[in-house]
């Protein structure tokens, strides 16, 4: 099954410097595990108005029951407002979601974090 995850932070007042930097270490190291495993295939980040970001994933589970359980070892979990949409494939979709992406095409398993090069336009979500 197909996820598509939205995921705001929301690290607590007060929290030291510090201590958000190492969650940010960990929580990047999960998401390369994750996609390294096949359960994260994409990873986009979306800026919100104010302060902060909204990351939005798609992710593979065999059930929702798995995705909870992936999304609540992310070491940002207590920091995380997280809202999950399982997704079906539209009428008509003929795209093999187990096979491996084609030359050229989108990324597959790629995580996209804070500083890294950004994808080509045509491959991002719009804002």
């Amino acid at each position: 099954m197909e996820f598509l995850v939205e995921f705001e932070v929301e690290v607590p007042a007060g929290t030291p410097d510090a201590e958000v930097e190492q969650h940010q270490r960990a929580e990047s190291a999960a998401a390369a595990k994750l996609a390294e495993d096949g359960h994260l295939t994409r990873l986009w980040r979306r800026p919100l108005v104010g302060d902060g970001t909204t990351g939005i994933g798609l992710y593979r589970a065999d059930s929702e029951a798995e995705l909870d359980g992936l999304l609540a070892a992310l070491p940002l979990a207590d920091w995380l407002h997280i809202t999950v949409t399982p997704l079906e494939a539209g009428p008509g979709c003929a795209v093999d979601r187990t096979a491996s992406r084609a030359p050229g095409g989108p990324a597959v398993g790629r995580v996209v974090e804070p500083g890294a090069d950004r994808e080509p336009a045509a491959d991002r979500l719009p804002r």
